[in-house]
């Protein structure tokens, strides 16, 4: 197997910051037109630990990587469906492959490149009596991990499972012990297996609990674990595999399986099945299919920028950010923000314990549950990408939780509709810790004043189908999913708040997002509502009711006003009409901005918005912050670019002072460290959210170019945009050239900024 030369050195051991901005030119590589290989990351020394992992993946099944100094591969393996009983996300092991002689020795010769082109992982090692090389690739179109050695001279290979749960170590939150079967000759198999589930006792303390026999449980009885065999390995024992005989060839395969079964011995039948159906497809043919997708992968769309370092930086923070975002996008559950699939062994002195506390593999910061505030940001920049299956996990899930959420509207409130809590478990309603806070509820809100009223994420959610919908112009998306939730969930504001004398609708009680505990009418709601209901009513009358667009027409007429104050000849937009009980740092009052996409450049009121930029309160960026993407939106090209470039420059961004002091970097550059745990993914969502904006916005047939681009930035890019609509150009010294559309028609709709 050849190594592909044109790629970016990684040093092991800098400031990140500096990295990113000199990378590129520690070898000569300039980004240019060209292939995406030229981002390949590429290592020269081994690793110390898991802090110097490479990410990869399938979409659903991923693996860490990473090579010790003294030679052996080592990698976690995990599926974006392996939930404990506590609903946690869990690795599925440890697996350490070591060879005799080491793959590295004194003399050694080592290169580890990640090769985008063709989602695979190349490792190089020679001396003067040995040459090998190592091909990991987790299969596109197949659930299975690849491990495939070439050895110049014969070798002997042991393989061994690493699982600390099965030793009784670090379980996280009920997490069960790890079942390693007894060996079979040729494999090892091993498995977590959930006896317990928190589903029932979640549901009875959420005043649910009459649901329960309607419903199956999605914990209980899941059981997830793997397979590991590979042609001339034999079983030393029942966690290892060993060679024979010295040997030139190995190919190691690791079959994942997460199924719901009524027994272990099911479950075992199933993942020996999967083996044989996997197997059966020849080895060059399932490598050749990989590497097509891969390839049609990168060819669907792209942003290379170019002409100054800190845009080199940005380029190469895109492509790695896209790559993990690949690796992990298509499941059968959305990516979680706080670290995806690609959480390492946790220490975190988040609160307490300046030193830090070790919590082992399995920890993930925030825990199991998903935060829409947070995950929006990994889903939003699929739209321009053109990653359309990607966003199907996210959009699935909330449509399986509509029913609980249609009941429990009716069980507390007794009226119709939906809301979906901020933090949320997998079947639609609050986590318990929101809920009770440790004690019990008797009432229908939950004890949590962060999330209290915070509802609002069901509007977002609602647009984001509808941005899907305008790109794919998927007809029976709108029937199945779109309309169902984005339905339910203007009824439920409909029939929850009552209207005034004026016979507007008084929305209290409420909050703004995290940041204002008690408000009246706030604006994201008001706004939120406002977008939602007239992209209903433009959605083709073939596929809506006369009464729905009766009932959606009399809402609108019915909302306040949006909240604005004025003096002296100014106007600016508040975050409510009233608000008190500051939480969190987000400015409410630019919702219409991001994540409406209704106020910004080329649209109206845009001196009243660029009034309430200026006297926003908060004005800080990294994780879920997203302060570049409204400056690009607003064509605050300086802003933009400076709240860009300290997401991307710096790993550590916006930890406490202990954390900071005691913080390992991750060695992979597009992994940062901010306080939604390691990688964090909203934080790298807005980073690529950012980019995308400051190039191109889209409003209703428009397409609009370089709205906010630095004029010293070249680029080279192909984005999505709605009406299934492909735009690609460069861009030269703030200058837009070799322009193409597709659709042709649609060019007449492009406009571009003047720079």
């Amino acid at each position: 197997m050849t190594m592909k030369r044109k790629s970016i050195w990684v040093p092991s051991n800098r400031l990140y910051s500096v990295f990113m901005l000199s990378a590129i030119c520690v070898t000569g590589a300039q980004v240019v037109a060209g292939g995406i290989d030229r981002y390949n990351v590429v290592w020269e020394t081994p690793s110390k630990d898991y802090n110097g992992s490479m990410p990869i993946g399938n979409g659903d099944l991923a693996a860490n990587v990473w090579v010790e100094p003294n030679g052996d591969l080592v990698f976690y393996a995990s599926k974006s469906d392996a939930w404990s009983a506590r609903h946690d996300l869990l690795k599925l092991g440890r697996i350490r492959v070591r060879m005799n002689p080491p793959l590295v020795g004194d003399g050694t010769s080592f290169r580890q490149e990640l090769d985008l082109e063709s989602g695979s992982i190349r490792v190089e090692t020679s001396s003067q009596k040995q040459k090998r090389s190592i091909r990991f690739w987790i299969d596109a179109n197949h659930p299975v991990i690849n491990v495939e050695i070439d050895s110049r001279e014969p070798c002997s290979a042991e393989v061994m499972l690493e699982s600390w749960r099965a030793d009784g170590k670090w379980l996280i939150w009920d997490a069960g012990r790890d079942v390693i079967l007894p060996t079979d000759g040729e494999s090892i198999r091993w498995y977590q297996r959930n006896t317990k589930s928190i589903f029932k006792q979640s549901m009875q303390n959420q005043h649910l609990g009459h649901l329960v026999d309607q419903m199956a449980d999605p914990l209980m009885d899941r059981t997830f674990g793997g397979l590991i065999a590979a042609e001339g390995l034999t079983a030393k024992d029942a966690r290892t595999l060993t060679t024979s005989q010295p040997m030139n060839q190995i190919h190691l395969r690791v079959h994942a399986l997460t199924e719901q079964t009524e027994t272990p011995e099911a479950w075992v039948g199933k993942v020996s099945r999967q083996q044989a159906r996997v197997d059966s497809v020849r080895q060059d043919e399932a490598w050749q299919a990989h590497v097509r997708w891969w390839e049609a992968f990168w060819d669907r769309s792209y942003i290379h920028l170019s002409g100054t370092k800190e845009a080199e930086a940005v380029s190469l923070a895109y492509q790695l950010q896209r790559w993990v975002m690949a690796c992990a996008g298509r499941g059968a559950y959305p990516i979680k923000f706080n670290g995806s699939l690609f959480t390492v062994d946790g220490v975190s002195d988040y609160h307490k314990n300046p030193e830090g506390v070790y919590f082992g593999p399995d920890y993930m910061r925030w825990g199991g549950p998903y935060w829409f505030q947070n995950t929006r940001h990994v889903y939003w920049p699929m739209l321009p990408m053109g990653d359309y299956e990607m966003m199907l996990p996210l959009f699935k899930m909330y449509r399986k939780m509509l029913p609980v959420g249609l009941e429990r509207s009716r069980r507390y409130f007794d009226h119709e509709g939906v809301y979906f809590p901020e933090t949320i478990l997998q079947w639609g309603i609050h986590r318990d810790w929101d809920f009770t806070t440790g004690k019990e509820n008797s009432g229908v809100y939950p004890l949590n004043n962060w999330v209290k009223y915070y509802w609002s994420g069901g509007l977002e959610l609602s647009l984001m189908m509808m941005e899907y919908y305008r790109h794919t112009e998927d007809t029976d998306f709108v029937d199945e999913t779109l309309l169902p939730v984005s339905d339910a969930v203007v009824t439920f504001y409909d029939q929850h708040y009552s209207r005034g004398e004026n016979g507007k609708m008084f929305i209290s009680p409420a909050q703004v997002l995290e940041t204002y505990h008690t408000a009246e009418n706030p604006l994201p709601v008001i706004i939120g509502l406002q977008t939602v209901l007239t992209r209903l009513l433009e959605l083709p009358k073939t596929l809506t009711s006369l009464e729905q667009r009766t009932r959606w027409q009399r809402l609108l007429s019915e909302l306040p006003d949006l909240p604005v104050e004025e003096q002296d000849g100014k106007k600016w937009m508040k975050p409510a009409d009233s608000y008190s009980d500051r939480g969190n740092m987000e400015n409410g009052e630019l919702f219409g901005v991001f994540p409406c996409n209704v106020h910004g450049v080329g649209r109206p009121e845009l001196e009243m918005v660029h009034e309430t930029y200026e006297r926003r309160l908060f004005k800080t960026t990294g994780c879920w912050r997203y302060e570049a993407v409204v400056a690009a939106k607003l064509g605050l090209t300086d802003d933009a670019k400076s709240y860009l470039l300290a997401n991307v420059t710096n790993q550590f961004h916006t930890l406490n002072p202990a954390e900071l002091a005691n913080a390992i970097p991750s060695r992979f550059p597009a992994f940062w460290r901010t306080g939604d745990w390691v990688p964090d993914q909203d934080h790298a969502g807005v980073i690529v959210n950012a980019v995308q904006s400051m190039l191109m916005l889209t409003y209703d047939d428009s397409i609009r170019l370089l709205p906010a681009w630095p004029k010293e930035w070249n680029v080279e890019f192909r984005l999505r945009a709605p009406q299934n609509t492909t735009v690609e150009a460069r861009v030269e010294q703030g200058k837009v050239v070799d322009l193409k559309v597709i659709p042709e028609s649609r060019t007449k709709d492009v406009e571009t900024e003047s720079r």
